[in-house]
């Protein structure tokens, strides 16, 4: 076959596109490609994982090379498991792992350093405009009005926070919220009520552009984003980790959960809160945590279930956000930043609009 260009005006053609994905929990994945007429071309696959047999590497090249650019992460994924032999065995990353390289070689799917990461430190707020923030913070972002922000969240008044699909008359018992003084909002992501008090609780929200989570499953997504956090509960002598789907948890039990929103703009929502010193008695008064929920985490009573850090770590909520914001400060070259005077407004008029009103509340009766 004659080719007419020399190997420099074809690497001006067509550069080579490099993109790289280190799997949560394993291996990193390199992809380099080139894009011809519109398909992609050359591709090598490399990186420090397992593969056998090692001919499958070859197999997983020749299954991207000639697929459209714009190929979605989920095709790319079914192209490459469809070409591996029957026998292969993938260590330390996945078919998956390998579109979101792919992807991200394409420019398609981001990694954490293509963007430059804000974070808002804990502002004492009303719960529904801390709820009424994370609507309004995700669309920011995905409008592209405000760079990707992780914001800790404070408050005063004792609150439940429900999950958007969740019922409140099953989830909270009105006597329980009369008597303490509760007040009860729900918020746009799924996931479980929270049971927060001054201080009880570390909560905080992400808010980021979906392309950071390109080709990664809702459940990988979820240890992905928070792979930051991990590292800053090991930096204060607390070894956490994931229970599919969005449990956090140590050896000593559950230490909080997260939810996500994705929303139609490009932007998304991943919101975490974790346990700091819960009144576990209050807690079961306040919420109906229903006999299945215990039975299924192998647990008899709610209070087994709340393991606050302040036992774990001996250290001051304060001290536990802190050593947070610097490991995420430190990974990503994050720098702080505020809510704008626009933001709170909108907040405030979302919040009356809303997230205050019973209409909301009791979307699910």
């Amino acid at each position: 076959m004659s080719h007419m260009t020399s190997p420099d005006q074809d690497a001006a053609t067509n550069p080579r596109l490099h993109g790289e994905y280190k799997v949560p929990g394993g291996k990193l994945v390199v992809a380099d490609l080139s894009i011809a007429g519109g398909v992609l071309a050359d591709v090598s696959i490399s990186g420090d994982f397992f593969l056998e047999p090692d001919e499958a590497l070859e197999d997983i090249n020749r299954a991207l090379t000639g697929l459209p650019e714009t190929t979605p992460a989920a095709d790319l994924a079914a192209a490459v498991t469809a070409a591996l032999p029957a026998d292969a065995t993938l260590f330390g990353f996945s078919a998956d792992a390998v579109a979101v390289t792919v992807r991200r070689a394409l420019a398609k799917a981001t990694s954490w350093a293509d963007h430059e990461w804000h974070v808002i430190p804990p502002a004492v707020l009303p719960t529904e405009i801390n709820v009424a923030l994370d609507e309004v913070l995700t669309e920011e972002v995905g409008a592209g009005r405000r760079n990707p922000t992780l914001r800790f969240w404070d408050w005063q008044e004792p609150s439940v926070v429900i999950g958007s699909f969740q019922s409140v008359r099953n989830e909270v018992d009105p006597d329980g919220v009369a008597r303490h003084g509760i007040k009860v909002v729900r918020r746009i992501s799924g996931g479980g009520a929270m049971f927060m008090e001054a201080g009880n609780c570390i909560t905080y929200s992400l808010y980021l552009p979906q392309t950071l989570v390109d080709g990664l499953s809702f459940a990988d997504s979820y240890p992905f984003l928070d792979s930051w956090v991990m590292a800053a509960l090991e930096k204060i002598g607390v070894t956490a980790f994931y229970v599919p789907l969005n449990d956090i948890a140590t050896d000593q039990g559950k230490i909080g959960g997260a939810a996500q929103k994705r929303l139609a703009n490009g932007g998304m929502l991943h919101h975490v809160t974790m346990s700091y010193d819960i009144d576990a008695d209050k807690m079961v008064e306040v919420l109906r945590i229903g006999k299945e929920k215990l039975s299924d985490k192998g647990t008899r009573s709610a209070k087994k279930r709340v393991d606050p850090l302040r036992r774990q770590t001996g250290l001051a909520r304060t001290d536990i956000i802190e050593a947070m914001i610097d490991v995420f400060t430190g990974r990503y070259g994050a720098t702080q930043s505020e809510l704008t005077e626009a933001e709170l407004a909108a907040a405030r008029e979302r919040a009356a609009a809303k997230f205050g009103t019973e209409e909301w509340l009791h979307r699910v009766p």
